[in-house]
């Protein structure tokens, strides 16, 4: 399927890898072709609502983390070497569900027959003989223990109380096969949000845990994460102890709930009043390198609340930014190096119906395909208690997967 997808221009696939939740709708789910998109151009708000409000189809796209730009009087002047656009939703010609037990396929301008007959004879071939590559960081680890320090001073300060701080690893002139290397990173990360996601010639490669928002009927949640320990999997009762460390750690509950309470302040202002609620605090999750501490809020929407109006009050997201969410990501345009681009954004579906689910683009490799230009970012929350050299193996965590995946090609 991902093959037959990938024929197209833009597409995107959606693959919760069977995880099991009360939160999940759907398990995997692909957008083939653009019969119709939107980017922004200015004025992005009411067009934004026009092209949703002309549009009562799948809708499949993205938000750049610089889209915060059109949302707060902010700007960002640093290097992006992938070039997404700030955003991007497109009306797909071809949508393709699979569940346990069938596949739907629905198409405006192919047969659906066709279409599963065309993907029953795809190959997959998920060797890979180019050369490895290893990326270099944007910032090294000495300069990273210097901005982490400056950080605790800002917050020590008052400026901020906690703050996302994220790093680039980058690769010039690489030659990928990027559903190879999708293949291979969700082999390695089986995540409930991975995304394989191909515009004209720019890809991202995603294994990501975490969910940003998701909305059913008039019910809203977010599912923040904040909180990362190292599995053991060569020692399963070592692992457990980890488990139950990362459960007891007074810093990373510390970390999560001030996420949540911004969260749930962000949901206050598109829920009714006395509907935001913490349905879950501390939950850890384990997945296939780590374990995560993850909470979930929830909020019953107002009438009058649209997709625009709900990222607009919510997005960026807590996770990837701090608290308080203006100031901190202030100081994330005056330390870091590297423009975010789609890191740390989101990307999901807009269903006929008007409900919707969006991941957090992290755990991601990003391509771009005509400058050879290929990078992964990644970060953790820095606050008054966090230990630089800490925060630099967490950093080293994170992107492990992604480091293991590309070394090896």
């Amino acid at each position: 399927m991902l093959n037959w997808i990938n024929r197209f221009n833009i597409c995107a696939l959606l693959d919760n890898h069977q995880y099991s939740s009360i939160h999940n709708s759907l398990e995997c789910i692909a957008a083939a072709g653009a019969l119709t998109s939107f980017a922004s151009n200015g004025n992005t708000k009411q067009q934004l609502k026009a092209f949703l409000q002309e549009h009562q189809d799948w809708l499949f796209g993205h938000l750049s983390y610089d889209f915060k730009n059109e949302i707060e009087p902010l700007h960002s002047n640093h290097f992006d070497g992938i070039l997404f656009p700030d955003i991007f939703f497109f009306q797909p010609e071809t949508v393709i569900h699979l569940s346990k037990h069938e596949v739907e396929i629905a198409s405006l301008s192919l047969s659906p027959s066709d279409i599963f007959s065309a993907i029953t004879l795809e190959k997959t071939d998920t060797e890979c003989s180019m050369a490895g590559i290893s990326p270099q960081p944007r910032i090294s680890r000495e300069a990273y223990l210097q901005i982490i320090r400056q950080l605790k001073k800002h917050i020590q300060h008052g400026d901020c109380y906690e703050i996302n701080f994220c790093q680039e690893f980058f690769s010039e002139n690489a030659w990928i096969d990027p559903i190879n290397i999708y293949l291979q990173l969700t082999a390695i990360s089986p995540v409930p949000f991975a995304c394989y996601y191909k515009l004209n010639d720019k890809f991202l490669l995603c294994a990501s845990p975490e969910r940003y928002i998701k909305k059913t009927n008039n019910r809203i949640i977010s599912q923040p994460i904040k909180g990362t320990y190292k599995r053991d999997l060569s020692d399963l009762d070592e692992d457990e102890l980890q488990k139950k460390r990362l459960s007891e750690s007074e810093k990373e509950k510390s970390e999560n709930v001030m996420v949540v309470d911004l969260v749930r302040n962000d949901l206050n202002k598109i829920c009714k009043e006395g509907t935001v609620s913490v349905d879950e605090l501390f939950a850890v999750y384990s997945f296939p390198q780590v374990h995560q501490m993850i909470s979930t809020i929830s909020g019953e929407l107002k009438d009058d609340s649209d997709l625009t109006d709900i990222l607009y009050a919510t997005f960026p997201m807590g996770s990837m930014t701090g608290a308080p969410k203006r100031r901190v990501m202030e100081l994330i345009e005056q330390y870091e190096e590297t423009k975010r681009g789609i890191y740390s954004g989101c990307i999901g579906y807009i269903s006929p119906e008007n409900d919707f689910d969006f991941n957090v683009v992290i755990r991601s490799i990003a391509y771009n395909q005509p400058d050879r230009y290929l990078n992964y970012q990644v970060g953790s929350a820095i606050t008054f208690n966090s230990d630089a050299e800490k925060e630099y193996e967490e950093c080293l965590l994170k992107a492990e997967a992604m480091k293991k995946v590309l070394n090896k090609q």
